[in-house]
């Protein structure tokens, strides 16, 4: 198994890789032995007949039996499985880090070891990739339930959409790509494949915070200058009572509530500054984000010494990423008849005014 130190940079595998791959399979790994076989399967039978795909895997230091489970699934697809091995625990952003500073794809697709690439899926994103060549490729996804319901159903979790736009087609307008990527609010890294050179080296998931995707998923299509969305479900997205986001706490609640900071900053040194659409957009995914995270707050016992200034630094974090004023916002929410959003974030407008 290769020993890979963050620190100086990682050591070439010793597996042999394979020549120029058209994409870079990354899987993050950390106490996931129930679910790590077949996410690796779901990925190896869709990759067996088509060549030029690079997997890595990066244990992060697993206490489980992860670490074994991964150096037997590599013995049993040799030669195709990169395993990678973190010198300490250091979470999921510098665990990504990590395999996107050794990737040699074309491009990324990450993917998270607890989820699974649905049939069919590989071999569409490459016919995509073959016929327009697209910066970025965006899929939908399933929501993967032990005991799916038909209330799940209702709730359209078979096909959740990611994009507001159009699809089966190369799109060019990237102001306008970022609005339709915005609006729904879908801005996790695994139902979005990057070429890898938008990274470049100074972009990066955030060490050490929650919320990393809705944080560098923005910044990397802002560089972009094409798209390409399949409207299907290209990931079975499982939900777990263990997840991060399952389980959220003061220190999640903050950094929702400061995700969009840089892309703020970002967008207005960009030449989609001024794009009325996306200002709205982006501040429509600020308030989401900022009424989630005083909902958090607001349920704290009020003899928390914390709750007070969590409650202005939410309010803070949401006015310094917003490119319009709550005032405005309101003002467009009730334009387009979105009364419910209005009364909504008012709401909590009126209660981080009070702390």
């Amino acid at each position: 198994m290769t020993q890979q130190q963050l620190h100086p940079q990682p050591q070439p595998p010793s597996i042999p890789s394979i020549p120029s791959p058209w994409l870079s399979v990354l899987v993050p790994a950390y106490n996931v032995e129930p679910y790590l076989e077949e996410c690796l399967a779901s990925v190896m039978e869709q990759t067996a007949n088509l060549p030029g795909v690079e997997v890595l895997v990066c244990n992060d230091c697993s206490t489980d039996g992860t670490g074994a489970l991964m150096r037997r699934l590599a013995a049993r697809w040799p030669g195709r499985c990169t395993l990678m091995e973190n010198e300490r625990n250091r979470g999921l952003s510098a665990t990504r880090n990590a395999m996107l500073d050794v990737a040699r794809g074309e491009h990324l697709w990450f993917l998270d070891s607890d989820d699974k690439i649905l049939p069919g899926s590989m071999a569409a994103l490459h016919g995509i990739i073959t016929a327009h060549s697209p910066d970025v490729v965006l899929c939908d996804f399933a929501v993967w339930r032990e005991q799916p319901r038909l209330k799940h159903r209702l709730r359209g979790e078979r096909h959740r959409r990611t994009f507001a736009g159009a699809a089966r087609m190369l799109l060019t307008d990237r102001c306008g790509a970022l609005v339709d990527v915005l609006m729904p609010g879908e801005l996790h890294a695994w139902s979005k494949i990057t070429r890898r050179t938008l990274w470049g080296r100074d972009l990066h998931f955030p060490v050490g915070q929650c919320y990393e995707d809705m944080t560098s998923m923005p910044l990397v299509m802002l560089r972009a200058a094409s798209f390409y969305y399949a409207d299907e479900p290209w990931i079975a997205y499982r939900q777990r009572s263990t997840s991060v986001l399952a389980n959220p706490n003061l220190s999640k609640a903050l950094d929702q509530s400061m995700a969009l900071k840089e892309f703020h900053l970002a967008l207005q040194a960009s030449g989609c500054a001024n794009h009325a659409g996306l200002q709205l957009a982006l501040a429509h995914q600020n308030a989401r984000n900022f009424i989630g995270s005083m909902r958090f707050v607001d349920a704290m016992d009020e003899a928390n010494p914390q709750k007070r200034d969590a409650i202005r630094r939410i309010r803070a974090n949401f006015l310094a990423a917003s490119p319009l004023s709550p005032e405005a916002l309101c003002k467009a929410y009730g334009a387009r008849g979105w009364w419910l959003r209005r009364a909504k974030l008012r709401r909590w407008l009126k209660v981080s005014e009070a702390a």
